[in-house]
């Protein structure tokens, strides 16, 4: 996989279009998740399609990435009738080449980094800040979808 952002507003989404799945643990049981990154809206927005799959159940995201006001940001829905939104920010702490967006949540400020994984793909984590930095408690590593 070549990491190489493009060009314009969507431009630092570029390394990330396609389907991807992980596996991983979590307090559920195992579960595999799959994201697919789309061009929609005459390539305006990107759009992202996640299912988390937990055995018999199942977790949907969607989610669209856009310029808002020129700055690159995200709206997302859950199937358990959740929103949230964000902007483009960086994680160096992470990765030079990190792809990384915050959002206020009501527990506090939370990010999602997409960064490449030195194995091929990119890894996934979800952070929340906390007054020592930053608390990971979700991490994937996602490979291209077969």
């Amino acid at each position: 996989m070549i990491w190489k952002k493009g060009r314009g507003t969507l431009g630092p989404l570029a390394p990330l279009f396609g389907s991807w799945e992980a596996g991983a643990d979590s307090p559920m049981g195992k579960v595999r998740c799959t994201r697919v990154f789309t061009a929609v809206l005459g390539g305006k927005y990107i759009a992202l399609d996640c299912a988390w799959h937990f055995g018999k159940g199942a977790y949907e995201e969607r989610a669209l990435f856009g310029a808002d006001n020129g700055v690159l940001s995200f709206w997302s829905f859950t199937s358990d009738g959740k929103r949230s939104s964000g902007v483009l920010s960086t994680a160096p702490d992470i990765h030079t080449d990190a792809i990384c967006f915050e959002a206020k949540m009501p527990a506090g400020i939370a990010r999602q980094v997409y960064w490449p994984h030195a194995d091929g793909g990119f890894n996934w984590a979800v952070e929340s800040r906390t007054k020592k930095g930053w608390n990971r408690f979700t991490l994937h590593h996602y490979q291209v979808k077969q």
